[in-house]
């Protein structure tokens, strides 16, 4: 079954790049003074240089690297970390709208050309991207999460009360389900209004009122219910928000395409991921994330404790993609977590591979997306340093010095395509 492919205005026309070390996200080593030739949205030649009268302004790279655009499959594009709970209070609907609209742009212009959003942004954003009101990377959404009642999709304080974010309209990302039926009735209507993936959260969360991470959410059963029900459908795949041992097992007896999070497996729970294919996307950028204040002992033993899971994992050979928890972690640095994923055990070839091809897997969109080969979208990052010597350095925006997505530059330090 094929997965929605999520439409950004597209370029007209015939353009060559020339002159660029290209990385082409298959894990493939890099080629020097290669030409792209680019037809309207796609790519139409990956290779040496041609010789004779080739169609196309030519736009030279040399000095300059070319990759795929960057998937990250974790993010919450309706959530602000540089506005405080209170101020965000205070904001009317039509600030909060404002706010996402600045994320999908950061987000864009980090590099980060398809997204997935689990839990918070709605179908109107994707349409707004496809129709080009809005810039923004191609969103894969789940608009909402689930989760029993007190768990980590459960909003409402012991009073009563919201918190601030839930107050200004953001409660629809998620969904509290508490017997089967409403599980089967929640995501049949997710689907009918547009999800592309199914998030469950089978333990609680670290800031959700009322549970911890050791906490027990949804059951093995709810979880095999909702796959059965996705496959018969578009085969929306699930993945699943899961911090413990317990929950990840849980998640994956359960049929689930991919972990979010992961930070406490067993030899025995890598060995079953491993085994049935199951992806890994570790957001290791808000696992280490140091909030301002002294250090916090039990902060730093999850930290310890969580890259030694994702290092154990990646050892073992499961399969990683690149997902941050932006909205967590701070909006417009996504590649940042390119060098967490060297951390944990990666080579820079595979931490890029994990952040271009392996999340458009994922997603399902590898047909169209995730590598920078003839036949595929022209979405593109161009940058001024070689990131297999240097991978943090991507982490800052201004070294991806143009993004390309659909064949148009729709960020262009350097006024390369002028």
């Amino acid at each position: 079954m094929s997965a929605r492919l999520p439409e950004v205005p597209a370029a007209s026309g015939d353009v060559r790049l020339t002159g660029a070390t290209v990385i082409d996200g298959t894990g493939a080593e890099p080629l020097d003074d290669v030409e792209i030739g680019i037809r309207g949205d796609r790519l139409v030649y990956v290779g040496p240089r041609r010789g004779g009268d080739v169609p196309g302004r030519e736009i030279d790279l040399r000095g300059r690297w070319v990759l795929p655009g960057f998937v990250d499959a974790h993010v919450h594009l309706v959530m602000s970390t540089n506005v405080d709970a209170e101020t965000q209070r205070l904001w009317f609907p039509e600030e909060a709208v404002v706010a996402a609209i600045g994320n999908l742009r950061s987000t864009l212009e980090a590099g980060v050309t398809t997204a997935r959003d689990l839990s918070g942004l709605t179908p109107g954003y994707r349409s707004a991207i496809a129709s080009g009101a809005l810039v923004g990377p191609r969103l894969h959404l789940a608009i909402s999460m689930l989760s029993p009642t007190g768990g980590h999709a459960d909003p409402v304080n012991a009073n009563g009360s919201l918190p601030a974010w839930a107050e200004r309209g953001l409660a629809s990302g998620c969904a509290v389900v508490d017997t089967l039926d409403e599980v089967v009735r929640t995501v049949r209507a997710l689907v009918r209004t547009g999800a592309d993936v199914i998030k469950v959260c089978t333990s609680g969360g670290v800031h959700s009122p009322h549970d911890s991470p050791s906490d027990t959410g949804l059951p093995r059963e709810h979880v095999a219910a909702i796959v059965t029900e996705m496959a018969g459908r578009a085969g929306q795949p699930v993945t699943a928000h899961a911090q413990t041992d317990a929950a990840v097992r849980a998640a994956v007896e359960g049929g689930v395409a991919s972990i979010e999070h992961g930070y406490d497996l067993s030899d025995e729970t890598i060995a079953l991921m491993r085994d049935r294919s199951v992806v890994l996307v570790p957001t290791l950028s808000t696992l280490l994330r140091v909030p301002p204040g002294p250090a916090d002992p039990v902060r730093q033993a999850r930290q310890e404790r969580g890259l030694a899971s994702i290092s154990a994992a990646v050892a073992a050979g499961v399969p990683i993609a690149l997902g941050t928890d932006a909205g967590i972690h701070e909006q417009g640095r996504n590649l940042t977590e390119l060098a967490h994923l060297v951390r944990v055990g990666l080579s820079p070839l595979a931490a890029v591979h994990a952040g271009t091809l392996a999340g458009a897997r994922l997603l399902r969109l590898d047909g169209d997306l995730g590598s920078v080969e003839a036949g595929k979208l022209a979405d593109l990052v161009i940058a001024d340093v070689d990131p297999l010597r240097d991978i943090a350095a991507l982490a800052d925006p201004q070294r991806v010095r143009a993004v390309v997505q659909s064949g148009r530059f729709v960020k262009d330090l350097d006024a390369l395509s002028r």
